[in-house]
């Protein structure tokens, strides 16, 4: 398997049947990993004010998002991430446009007070709620009074679900893609902005189509999709995996939602 510049993926040796799902659909070809698409990371830059900003990226992956920053023309542009996989695909996207360096979410070696925008991308999901509040903590530390922290995780739906029904979902997504999936609902999502300072002052919806055929040919494009289908077909374990996620994504559609949020640091705060 190989990134859009031919090169070997560092991640291509990894087992399959232990691999996290978001690796598992980038060593099969998928680039655009979000729950809400393409078309909701846009929306989430757009909103986030990013053209002249110092940015931070908080687990920039793949380093798609990257792009899609530097083409909004920030100041500067810094990606932290744990993955040395990760911190190697994005280096070679940002190239001499900004710096990509191994870190913590929750402790970037960022100085206080130093960035504009935070952005981060499905990856609050994937954590314990007391990582969550130490990663969005770390988020605040870092943002200038009125910086925004911009977000696009996943959502659980309504407000109102039972707690065991929260239970349920998340242990068929843990199952499914092999990590400890956490989603939260807008009210749970909003209560732990503001519990660690912030003003939420957006929030938009989009529907959870990782894996629908729709959302992954307007992800990726006809033909990247369809290299895709081929490598699930081709790949019988992949296939095995790919098809139990989906199944998983499916059965709790009506549960399951993409979330943007933007949250402001207030300008009152030092």
């Amino acid at each position: 398997m190989s990134n859009d510049t031919g090169e070997a993926m560092p991640f291509a040796q990894r087992k399959t049947e232990d691999m996290p799902g978001h690796w598992l659909l980038a060593r099969l070809g998928k680039r655009v990993l979000r729950p809400g698409g393409r078309e909701l990371t846009e929306s989430l830059l757009d909103d986030a004010a990013i053209s002249g900003a110092d940015v931070l990226e908080i687990a920039p992956g793949l380093g798609k998002t990257a792009t899609s920053i530097l083409e909004r023309s920030p100041r500067s542009y810094v990606g932290v991430d744990d993955d040395p996989d990760a911190v190697a695909l994005t280096e070679k996207v940002v190239g001499s446009r900004g710096r990509v360096v191994p870190g913590d979410a929750s402790a970037t070696g960022l100085a206080d007070a130093s960035t504009d925008v935070a952005v981060g991308e499905a990856m609050l999901t994937m954590q314990s709620d007391r990582a969550k509040a130490k990663i969005v903590a770390e988020a605040f530390r870092v943002l200038r009074p009125g910086g925004r922290y911009a977000i696009h995780e996943l959502a659980l739906n309504p407000d109102t679900l039972p707690d065991e029904d929260k239970t349920e979902i998340r242990k068929s997504l843990a199952r499914s893609i092999k990590v400890n999936a956490r989603p939260l609902t807008e009210a749970e999502w909003r209560d732990l902005l503001t519990s660690a300072g912030f003003e939420v002052t957006t929030v938009r919806f989009a529907k959870m189509a990782l894996l629908e055929p729709r959302r992954v040919i307007a992800d990726e494009g006809l033909g990247r999709a369809l290299r895709f289908v081929g490598n699930v077909i081709r790949d019988r374990d992949a296939r095995k995996r790919v098809l139990a996620m989906r199944s998983t994504f499916t059965r709790y559609k009506s549960n399951l939602a993409a979330i943007e949020v933007i949250a402001t640091k207030p300008a009152d705060v030092a």
